[in-house]
C-alpha cells in the first residue's frame, strides 16, 4: 500500500472497471497524464495499465495478451520504463516450476501510486470548473 492506503493495482483494477462500465452514461472527467523523460514517455496511461497488468498477472507474456499488446509492444514499453527510472519498475523472476516471469519492483509500485495520486489531484483540483462544464452536456 502507498500514497492513498490503497493498492496501486487494485486502485487501476477499480477504475478499470468503472471506465469499462457500458451502463454508466454520466459524464466523466479523466485526465491522462504523461511523464516524460528527454524525448522518452517514462510513464503515462499504456505504461501505467501494463504495469498493473504485469503485477496482476506474473508475466509480461500474459499481461501482454490481455492488453490486447504484442509481447514485442510490450518489452519495448518496459525496456523504456526501466531506462527511464533510476531503478528498474519490472524486472524478471527467474526459475521455478512456473519457468519464471516478471514482477513489478517497489519502485513500480510506488510509480504506479504516485501516478493514482496525482490522477486524484488533479481531478479534484479541477472539480469546480468540472461541474460548470458537466452542465453544459447532455445528460
Amino acid at each position: 500500500m502507498f500514497c492513498l492506503g490503497i493498492d496501486p493495482v487494485d486502485w487501476f483494477l477499480y477504475g478499470a472497471m468503472m471506465i469499462a462500465d457500458k451502463s454508466r452514461t454520466r459524464a466523466s472527467l479523466k485526465p491522462r497524464f504523461r511523464v516524460l523523460r528527454g524525448k522518452d514517455i517514462a510513464l503515462g496511461p499504456g505504461k501505467v495499465e501494463l504495469l498493473a497488468a504485469v503485477a496482476k498477472a506474473g508475466s509480461l507474456s500474459e499481461a501482454a495478451s490481455q492488453l490486447r499488446m504484442s509481447y514485442m509492444r510490450a518489452w519495448t514499453l518496459v525496456n523504456t520504463m526501466n531506462k527511464c527510472f533510476k531503478e528498474p519498475v519490472i524486472s524478471a523472476v527467474r526459475g521455478g516450476r512456473s519457468g519464471g516471469g516478471m514482477k513489478v519492483t517497489d519502485t513500480g509500485r510506488h510509480a504506479l501510486a504516485l501516478y493514482y495520486e496525482i490522477q486524484a489531484a488533479a481531478v479534484a483540483s479541477a472539480r469546480s470548473p468540472w461541474r460548470r462544464l458537466e452542465r453544459l452536456l447532455r445528460p
